[in-house]
């Protein structure tokens, strides 16, 4: 259990811990305007009249950002709202032209709905949700040294979803672990890249503490500035610390909104949190009604194939490989896609894991490519995990000198390991004659073995390999060698 838990257990309260998490949606432009959607621009590259909120300009809801907010409630196990309505949230920002954001209020376009929590031992094992609405983001202000603040529009009416999670998080590891899967999710349905450090995937933390079993919730203090998982994990921690600290002094705990530097961890207060009634949302007038048709809505829930969780499910249910391996082959679709298409070809689904997640990986990162970009195909691949399987290929042979010129080539692994005279040896008697050889080499230290220096075996293992050039089967080197040394 998390250490701040723990205290707080200790102390009689508990954690209560609600997420705002903003997402960044991949469409070509703008939630309202034709205005492109890019990260890459020169400053107030990407605007227009109605980026700039000039009078008399009208909005025109784009498409797009409605499919990908249902698609995302869709994964979510949502209910799907049938007629949807913006309304305006008015304040007053430098970084926002038209003095008002355009968002939903009475009608999010997704209710309910939970989001699974996956990799480790967490007090839930599920989030559930408040809703999902659509809206658009503001501007940046840009505060550079002295007294002057630079304003860039290009971000203002990039699309986004909040996700309003329920007060219902129980401490920091949960946080993070939510955001991750989040992230996933996103990425999976591919209407976000999801990047922390970017931008592109925000959250604010409303946290609270409260007497155990108590349904009373406590102050409640949003804190933000947050851009990674990490510092999620941190600020929460920080914060419930600094809470259980104002009780047990008996002080107040103010309802605020804090800022988090990761730099020293710690929260700082900004402001006075504002009321839902200081926004004045009402209506918009210039966005009539979207109405979601059935046949619109099974359309797009036939695309909801390919989810972390389903496949998680199919690598942990069907293939019964362990949590380690689901979580590193499902932490990318295109991993498990790969992954998946591998064990259609291949019968032990645990040496393709492991191949895979070692060698494979390795590889990868020291190339500098993505599972896309390596030019091994799936079906390939299959070739060298059965090589390996059925002992005709070292697994070190394979990874150092099979696997690299698989990428350079588009002969199979048997051919490649054929030309190299790179496959195992076979012959018992062959065989024996290495070992033979080895042992002859090392009178003194098979003596040292016989009299009971039993860790010298992987001396022998290693000599055998090493003359044989990795083409001796290791079951059988082990079998000879505990039979030459048995005599």
């Amino acid at each position: 259990m998390n250490k701040v838990i723990s205290k707080l257990t200790e102390a009689g309260y508990q954690a209560v811990v609600g997420l705002e998490v903003h997402v960044q949606l991949n469409t070509q432009s703008k939630i309202f305007s034709s205005d492109p959607n890019t990260s890459d621009a020169e400053a107030n590259e990407n605007i227009s009249v109605i980026s700039l909120g000039h009078p008399g300009t009208l909005p025109v809801l784009n498409r797009e950002v409605v499919e990908k907010a249902i698609l995302l409630g869709l994964a979510c196990d949502c209910e799907i709202t049938r007629i949807n309505h913006f309304a305006r949230k008015s304040y007053f920002y430098p970084d926002l032209p038209k003095g008002y954001q355009t968002t939903q209020d009475k009608t999010p376009i997704c209710i309910g709905g939970e989001v699974a929590l996956f990799g480790g031992n967490f007090q839930q094992s599920t989030v559930e949700l408040h809703h999902i609405h659509m809206e658009e983001d503001a501007g940046k202000s840009i505060h550079e040294d002295g007294s002057s603040t630079l304003i860039d529009l290009n971000r203002a009416g990039t699309p986004l979803v909040e996700i309003v999670t329920e007060p219902s998080i129980k401490g920091p590891d949960e946080a993070a672990a939510f955001l991750q899967e989040i992230r996933r999710i996103v990425r999976y349905l591919e209407i976000s890249e999801a990047n922390m450090e970017k931008g592109e995937l925000r959250c604010d933390a409303n946290i609270s503490i409260m007497p155990i079993g108590s349904e009373k919730l406590g102050n409640k203090v949003e804190v933000k500035n947050m851009n990674s998982f990490s510092n999620v994990r941190r600020a929460i921690t920080f914060e419930l610390n600094r809470q259980l600290a104002l009780l047990q002094k008996k002080k107040m705990i103010d309802i605020e909104t804090r800022t988090f530097d990761p730099v020293t961890g710690s929260t700082a207060s900004m402001r006075f949190k504002e009321t839902m009634n200081d926004y004045r949302y009402f209506p918009c007038p210039d966005l009539p009604p979207v109405v979601i048709e059935s046949n619109y809505l099974e359309g797009l829930r036939s695309r909801m194939k390919d989810t972390p969780d389903k496949f998680r499910a199919l690598f942990s249910t069907t293939y019964q490989l362990s949590d380690y391996d689901v979580a590193l082959l499902t932490e990318e679709k295109e991993t498990a896609l790969y992954f998946k298409t591998l064990c259609q070809r291949v019968d032990n689904k645990k040496t393709a894991a492991n191949f895979l997640n070692g060698a494979v990986k390795g590889l990868m990162n020291e190339l500098g490519l993505s599972i896309n970009e390596l030019t091994v195909s799936p079906e390939r691949m299959a070739g060298l995990v059965d090589l390996i399987e059925k002992g005709q290929l070292n697994l070190n042979v394979a990874t150092q000198s099979v696997l690299p010129a698989m990428v350079k080539t588009d002969k199979t692994a048997f051919q490649i390991a054929e030309e190299k005279d790179l496959l195992s040896v076979d012959d018992s008697s062959e065989i024996e004659q290495i070992v033979s050889e080895v042992l002859l080499s090392l009178p003194k230290e098979v003596e040292a073995f016989k009299k009971g220096k039993k860790k010298l075996m992987g001396l022998f293992m290693g000599e055998v390999m090493k003359k044989s050039r990795g083409k001796a089967g290791p079951k059988q080197v082990q079998e000879v060698l505990n039979k030459l040394l048995s005599k």
